[in-house]
């Protein structure tokens, strides 16, 4: 959850439970009449781990179980599809600079990652397009006992996967602004409560493309909570749709939820 681990030799493991889609049909940044019922659904399941191998290099991985639906114009006609799987592998290793002063730190971090295709590729509505994608993410984060901050700019170079699908590159900024309203030393144990911006920039993907990609650019804000007691932490966090323009007609993304338990040893 970008908190912790924070100390050498450290690992942690979290579930975290992602959910997005709508029945809602655009066309730029318009939304247009839906006669055919087209929709789209993705639940994610994400596995994600971490290793520091100390506080300022870490090794991490996220593994993805996808469940996705939706109703798809083929024809005129709609055409019900659906798919469920073990989603791509990502894997990270964030490089972090820490500043430490009195009753405050900072890092900057820089991170490469790689996406491999252990995801399915085939059939009518594939969970993966079949490529290896390189991400660079460039973040800021610092905490006070009161206050924490981070700021992530990504940008995910998305190569030409099987049967010529190609998703398009994804560029990316994520805010996080957070308070810290209570913690107690004697267990160990607090409530961050932040606000959350999310703005996506993704280019079009080929007409051989069957997964979910779409192209186009959306800003979402919404709360988050998180609560902690040792070792375990909880977050939950809900992002609503505020602006959101589509390349061409195809279903709004939506607004997403999500929710995660994590543990550090």
């Amino acid at each position: 959850m970008d908190m912790a681990p924070r100390w050498s030799e450290g690992f942690g493991f979290q579930l975290r439970y992602e959910n997005f889609g709508s029945d809602d049909l655009m066309d730029g940044d318009s939304e247009i009449s839906n006669p055919l019922g087209l929709k789209r659904y993705v639940d994610t399941l994400w596995l994600e781990g971490v290793y520091t191998f100390n506080r300022s290099i870490r090794a991490t991985f996220k593994m993805p179980y996808v469940d996705q639906i939706r109703t798809k114009n083929i024809g005129g006609v709609g055409v019900r599809q659906s798919n469920s799987g073990q989603g791509d592998l990502i894997l990270g290793l964030p490089l972090k600079h820490y500043r430490n002063k009195l009753a405050f730190t900072d890092n900057f971090s820089f991170t490469p990652s790689l996406r491999l295709p252990t995801g399915s590729s085939s059939g009518d509505f594939p969970i993966s397009d079949g490529s290896v994608d390189l991400g660079l993410s460039l973040s800021y984060s610092s905490e006070s006992p009161k206050y924490y901050t981070l700021i992530d700019l990504f940008y995910w170079l998305n190569t030409e996967g099987e049967n010529g699908m190609h998703e398009g590159d994804e560029l990316g900024l994520d805010i996080n602004l957070g308070y810290h309203p209570f913690h107690s030393n004697e267990t160990n144990s607090g409530v961050f409560i932040m606000w959350d911006v999310m703005a996506r920039y993704n280019d079009d993907p080929n007409s051989a493309t069957l997964t979910t990609a779409t192209g186009g650019q959306r800003l979402q804000m919404g709360p988050v909570l998180v609560l902690y007691k040792d070792n375990i932490m909880f977050r939950t966090e809900y992002k609503h749709l505020i602006y959101e323009k589509t390349s061409g007609i195809s279903n709004s993304r939506g607004s997403e939820f999500s929710i995660a338990l994590g543990i550090t040893f």
